[in-house]
């Protein structure tokens, strides 16, 4: 059965991307824990991040860095918090999530709530800013 990351990518699901290459998919989290919490994952569906190969995972490693430059540069934030959770999708997916204190990331903090038109500013702010 498809994660709903793979009907996501596939187009099935819309989403708020900000970034995108022949291999991965960044995009807002549309329950997010602060503004321009942005979810980065392989377009291949994998349960664990640890599983992909070596040259994949470097791979993400590389586009997850040009996305948190592009969204520390988009929203104003002391850090960028990077963290791998995986549980709650099966499919491997990095967070990464502007803060200017731990408790910002905190994922048992109620979720924040957006408007469409919110979440597409903020896409189109950090897509502008991707490299």
């Amino acid at each position: 059965m498809s994660s709903i990351f793979s009907k996501i990518v596939s187009g099935e699901i819309p989403s708020y991307k900000v970034a995108e290459d022949q291999h991965h998919l960044a995009f807002l989290d549309v329950f997010p824990l602060k503004r321009g919490h942005t979810l980065v994952i392989p377009k291949t569906e994998t349960d664990y991040l640890f599983d992909i190969t070596s040259k994949d995972y470097l791979d993400l490693m590389a586009f997850t860095h040009r996305v948190a430059i592009a969204v520390k540069a988009a929203i104003p934030c002391k850090r960028l918090s990077m963290q791998v959770i995986g549980l709650e999708v099966p499919h491997a997916h990095i967070h990464l999530i502007p803060i200017n204190t731990m408790s910002d990331c905190d994922f048992k903090k109620e979720k924040l709530k957006f408007s469409k038109e919110e979440f597409e500013n903020t896409a189109r702010e950090i897509a502008a800013y991707f490299k």
